[in-house]
């Protein structure tokens, strides 16, 4: 059974040389691997919190997307969606906020050291302090908890957000009862790179010392890696490989065997301006075609809108059935008045029917139909007619293994396991999600008799 893997990107800013090596590289190679299934979103909701500037916002949810298809991330094997668009994700952080205990997340970090700073400076300790901020742990456990996340890739200092998210997990289940929640567990990234900038520091744009992936283009790139500290030893002197930010950026992008040649030569008494001009070199062409492929996406926003709203389709296609089944268990399904009494027929003695018919190509097919009448299922075709007969048999028989499928855009019906027929397309997943109950209620008619 594959693991699912979900990890968010805030969407605050533009991304900068340290967050490929560090986050997007490491990212996008683990989605490859065998037995694991990748959830990728923009997490522009967390943005909010943060960030105050709309235009600001909207720059980096396009410009996030942009790099991390760039960058290689396949969009057709990963699930990759933007937060915002799917809503079952805000809906869920309120029903987890009903359960979720005020002094859990009075012992948040974020939270605790915005209040640690507000005392310290002599102010109101919630000075400044927005709810959002105060309430981040819950959305992101709605963020992991909405699609059954085993793994979630995270640093030591967000350990403590994926045990709340726990913690939140089971007291609904408590609550509620039942396993509602696959409970996550933290995938610490002991070994993610931590990139130098310009001046030693950590890269961040707090420091201003980042180094551009793709704005700027090639020159911004080479000017800024020319822009890296180093020592005043000329050309000829033999160089201390350790005194500069420039030889472990180096090192993000070399093999062993490079690695070991560029440390040498510097020792050796390479000059710093060659050695500047040698991770240039290095880091473009790893990044130059990527930028290719940024830049065209840049100017065809439209393209990675489709591909973030195919996978908002995909991520809806689990979560609008998750949530679902958690309005029933907290008593504000749909359906949940009809759950406790038996399946009846419509007035009228009109019942769910299915209806047999030969194809254009000969073929044994039939179709189960609604009591008012509407399609809701084809079936798969049959050489044989006796095996069609058998199987809308077995659809009539309560113990018949009989499985649906939410498969996104429409509905499919399993019988012993294998897809004995399907419904038409349907662009919005609601809709297919009624579509499902329907198929559900035809079915349960059938049985009834």
């Amino acid at each position: 059974m594959a693991k699912r893997v979900l990890t968010g990107i805030t969407t605050t800013g533009i991304p900068h040389l340290g967050n490929y090596v560090g986050a997007i590289r490491p990212a996008i190679a683990a989605s490859r691997e065998a037995g694991v299934d990748a959830f990728y979103f923009m997490a522009d909701y967390h943005a909010l919190i943060k960030a105050g500037d709309p235009k600001r916002v909207a720059e980096s949810r396009q410009a996030l997307a942009a790099t991390w298809l760039a960058a290689g991330l396949d969009h057709e094997k990963v699930t990759f969606y933007r937060q915002s668009d799917v809503p079952e994700i805000p809906e869920l952080c309120w029903l987890l906020t009903c359960v979720t205990a005020k002094g859990l997340l009075n012992r948040a970090h974020a939270y605790k050291a915005s209040v640690d700073q507000n005392t310290a400076a002599g102010e109101d300790p919630d000075a400044g302090i927005t709810a959002g901020l105060y309430m981040y742990p819950v959305l992101m456990a709605a963020d992991i908890l909405a699609f059954d996340a085993h793994w979630v890739p995270v640093g030591r200092d967000q350990i403590q957000h994926i045990e709340m998210a726990r913690d939140i997990a089971q007291r609904f289940n408590h609550r509620y009862g039942g396993d509602h929640f696959v409970q996550p567990e933290a995938l610490i990234e002991e070994h993610s790179a931590i990139l130098p900038g310009l001046d030693g520091r950590k890269m961040s744009k707090s420091y201003d010392n980042t180094i551009p992936l793709f704005e700027g283009g090639s020159r911004g790139l080479k000017e800024s890696i020319s822009r890296i500290v180093t020592d005043s030893r000329g050309p000829g002197e033999a160089k201390d490989p350790d005194s500069t930010s420039l030889t472990m950026i180096y090192r993000s992008f070399a093999s062993d065997t490079q690695y070991g040649e560029f440390r040498q030569a510097l020792e050796q008494g390479l000059a710093w301006g060659e050695a500047k001009q040698q991770l240039f070199a290095r880091v473009e062409a790893e990044i130059g075609p990527m930028r290719d492929a940024y830049e065209d996406l840049q100017a065809h926003p439209e393209r990675v809108e489709a591909i973030l709203q195919d996978g908002a389709r995909k991520a809806r296609a689990l979560a609008v059935p998750k949530l679902a089944a958690l309005r029933e268990a907290v008593g504000l399904g749909r359906a949940s008045a009809m759950a406790a009494r038996p399946v009846a027929k419509p007035k009228g003695d009109k019942s769910a029917r299915l209806a047999s018919f030969r194809d254009d190509l000969g073929q044994f097919r039939f179709r189960l139909f609604a009591a008012d009448g509407r399609e809701l299922l084809l079936s798969v075709p049959f050489a044989d007619p006796k095996q069609a007969g058998q199987a809308q048999a077995a659809l009539r028989t309560p113990s018949a293994a009989v499985e649906l499928v939410n498969a996104g855009d429409h509905v499919e019906l399993k019988l012993n396991g294998e897809v004995l027929a399907h419904s038409s397309s349907h662009p919005d997943v609601e809709a297919v999600s009624s579509l499902e109950f329907g198929i559900r209620q035809a079915l349960d008619q059938l049985q009834a008799g």
